[in-house]
């Protein structure tokens, strides 16, 4: 069995949540579960902290960039004073592409849940 970090109880993470357990970002968007790794790629913020949108995307607490949780890849960059550095938002999107953010598997077993780094069994 592949190294799993505990998560905590699966009744506590409803949907909207995000939280963390160990270098993950645990969430639910709209009843689907994800974790993907925990620092952003803009400025390191803990996604942790986060929140969820009306687009089921993760979005940094520190700036507002936005993850797919799904895919790890930033949606769309920072926002405020950093959105409006020429090219940085693209650029970020485009370090994505390429380095998007780890994923991990959410497992729930006997009410508790537990993320193993994808495509580990």
């Amino acid at each position: 069995m592949a190294y799993e970090t505990p998560a905590g109880d699966a009744a506590d993470l409803s949907p909207g949540m995000v939280t963390g357990a160990g270098r993950w970002a645990v969430g639910d968007a709209d009843g689907s579960r994800f974790a993907v790794t925990r620092r952003c790629r803009h400025l390191l913020a803990d996604l942790a902290h986060g929140s969820i949108d009306s687009a089921n995307c993760l979005v940094c607490p520190w700036h507002g960039a936005r993850y797919e949780t799904d895919t790890g890849r930033m949606a769309s960059g920072p926002q405020g004073f950093y959105g409006r550095i020429p090219g940085l938002a693209d650029a970020l999107k485009a370090l994505t592409r390429v380095l998007p953010l780890g994923r991990g598997e959410v497992v729930e077993r006997a009410g508790r849940l537990f993320v193993r780094r994808a495509g580990t069994e």
